[in-house]
């Protein structure tokens, strides 16, 4: 509600142009409808933004491609996976023990575009069925993991209770370490006792979402993405390629 109203006053005090930058899109996964009399909120919240006077959105990591569809004003979506890849290289782990996961597989093009990354890593997929919203279960593993060290990789950990099943999976077929990749740290209750349970060496995560003094324990990494927010902020009002900076 506060971006709505900033951006109603800027619109109000004839700001030439008005960008919404949203480093977490909060309604992201409710982008369809998975059963009658659902809303589909991402689609709404796309409407109140550009209703409420913005020009330009710039988001980071959004769950689905589909919701800069949702948006009839022009998006700049940018990826945290730069700052977290950059973190990865300096811990020079060897390529032919890497292998990039990915927990479900509707996050195999985002696993895939991260392990081409890393000089063409393998991949491999987790297969899990959701009984309820926020609950999963892990069915199967497709892909080699035995004796390499597996990166997880996920737009976001909410409950973790799918990434901490995927990672548990992994330890059982072999993966030497398990290392968890995300950019927003949502960490609703029981997010915490998951991940800190000793299934990961580490848990890296961005901070579009500020982590409360309270949930940072031993293996957590928060990494900043100010320095990539600020170079396409620039590169927005001085209208240059944004999508430079992931090539």
């Amino acid at each position: 509600m506060e971006l709505l109203v900033t951006i109603d006053a800027c619109r109000r005090a004839s700001a030439r142009s008005i960008t919404a930058v949203l480093p977490y899109y909060g309604y992201a996964r409710a982008d369809r409808k998975t059963q009658g009399r659902e809303s589909i909120a991402a689609k709404l919240t796309a409407n109140l933004i550009t209703e409420a006077g913005a020009d330009r959105v710039l988001a980071m990591d959004l769950h689905s491609g589909q919701c800069v569809g949702y948006f009839d004003i022009p998006v700049d979506h940018v990826y945290g996976e730069t700052v977290i890849l950059d973190y990865l290289a300096s811990k020079r782990i060897a390529t032919g023990d890497l292998v990039v996961v990915s927990p479900d597989v509707g996050g195999v093009a985002r696993a895939r575009a991260f392990a081409k990354k890393l000089n063409d890593a393998p991949l491999a997929i987790i297969d899990k069925r959701r009984s309820a919203h926020s609950v999963s279960e892990v069915m199967h593993l497709i892909g080699d993991v035995r004796g390499k060290v597996a990166v997880l990789v996920d737009d976001m950990i909410d409950t973790a209770g799918t990434i901490t099943n995927a990672g548990k999976a992994l330890l059982q077929e072999g993966a030497r370490e398990v290392y968890a990749c995300t950019s927003h740290a949502v960490f609703s209750p029981p997010a915490i006792e998951r991940l800190s349970s000793g299934v990961f060496s580490e848990v890296i995560v961005t901070n579009t979402i500020p982590v409360a003094p309270g949930n940072v324990f031993p293996q957590l990494t928060i990494l900043s993405v100010a320095n990539l927010l600020g170079e396409t902020i620039w590169r927005v009002y001085n209208a240059s390629s944004v999508q430079a900076l992931r090539d």
